[in-house]
């Protein structure tokens, strides 16, 4: 029996985010220290096999109030059932066969959920990857982006952007420019211009998250997009410079200009507190790692946060305070072990 394997990392965001939803320009990283695996197998029936968080038995009430505060009122499964359904519409809108052979499918996942680091999108991924593979089926790279958004979207109800399901399909270090100028169509899909970038051969980054606490991406999302779509301008005006900054960011990689880069990327996270009201412990992390001397700005929706530093020193530093506050930092792997 052929047994179907695929990984997908967590990420990132570099510079740019949240202006991936709003017309803007990104850079973002994998984090391949974390990652969601999925597997696939022919079987009698279709079957999707419960993981660790599609929790229905818990100790008490306070558990379980506490598991959905903390995890949300679904795990993975609705993901999987999700991209099932839109995989099998997707190829039928293609006039593509698929054979009549069932299969089981499981999931894992050890990307901490709700920090920003793009967990439900990974699951989304690696089961399309899973399908694709199962059934040969060729969905060209590009799209594939754009049908994990939809699944998100469209099936879930859930406010998403581009940027992580673009870097955790491409993965490595992407420049992404969402301007209208740049949409194109195929195979019923959108997909903008994708630009793999090398970063400085001296580029000291730092991932921390937050052990506790953490805030679900539609928190953040659907408010702001609620004033940018009744024409708040201090909200679009912040979405164009998000995108000038990432734009500057790619030069700063081209030029290896990692002190322009910090600038830029705690440039990012004062736009973005200029916008909105942002959580007291979120902003004790930004600045916790900029009293040490870092660059700070949200990875994601919030609950990690990204950044350069300045030697060894500094870095131990940064695991020492940033643990004041209730929060774990990492180097982040960006490209696989053997580069």
């Amino acid at each position: 029996m052929d047994i179907i394997k695929k990984r997908i990392y967590a990420r990132a965001g570099l510079l740019g985010n949240p202006s991936d939803g709003y017309h803007g320009k990104t850079i973002a990283i994998s984090v391949r220290n974390f990652w969601s695996q999925v597997v696939l197998y022919e079987w009698d029936e279709v079957e999707i096999v419960l993981a660790q968080d599609d929790r229905a038995r818990f100790r008490s009430i306070q558990d379980l109030a506490t598991d959905v505060q903390m995890h949300g009122y679904y795990g993975g499964i609705r993901l999987i059932k999700a991209t099932v359904k839109r995989f099998v519409e997707y190829c039928q809108a293609q006039g593509l066969a698929l054979h009549k052979r069932n299969f089981s499918v499981r999931y894992e996942t050890n990307i901490p959920r709700q920090v920003g680091l793009a967990g439900s999108s990974s699951i989304i991924i690696a089961t399309l990857r899973c399908l694709l593979d199962y059934y040969k089926i060729d969905m060209p790279l590009e799209i594939q982006p754009s049908f994990a958004l939809a699944v998100e979207t469209d099936e879930l109800g859930i406010a998403a952007g581009l940027q992580d399901r673009v870097i955790q399909c491409y993965e490595n270090i992407v420049y992404m420019d969402f301007d209208p100028s740049q949409k194109r169509r195929l195979n019923g899909l959108s997909y903008f211009a994708y630009a793999p970038l090398q970063p400085p051969r001296q580029f000291p980054l730092y991932v921390a998250i937050h052990s506790a606490l953490s805030e679900p991406t539609e928190v953040f999302h659907n408010d702001l997009k609620g004033r940018f779509d009744r024409g708040e301008e201090s909200v679009a005006n912040a979405m164009r410079h998000f995108a000038d900054l990432a734009a500057e960011g790619r030069a700063a990689l081209v030029k290896e200009d990692v002190t322009r880069l910090k600038a830029l990327i705690d440039d990012n996270f004062d736009t973005r507190r200029s916008i909105c009201r942002l959580p007291d412990w979120q902003i004790q992390m930004v600045e916790t790692a900029r009293r040490c001397g870092a660059s700070a700005k949200f990875a994601g929706s919030g609950g990690s946060i990204i950044g350069t530093y300045d030697g060894e020193g500094m870095f131990e530093r940064l695991r020492a305070e940033m643990a004041r506050v209730g929060s774990r930092v990492i180097k982040p792997q960006i490209y696989p072990a053997s580069s």
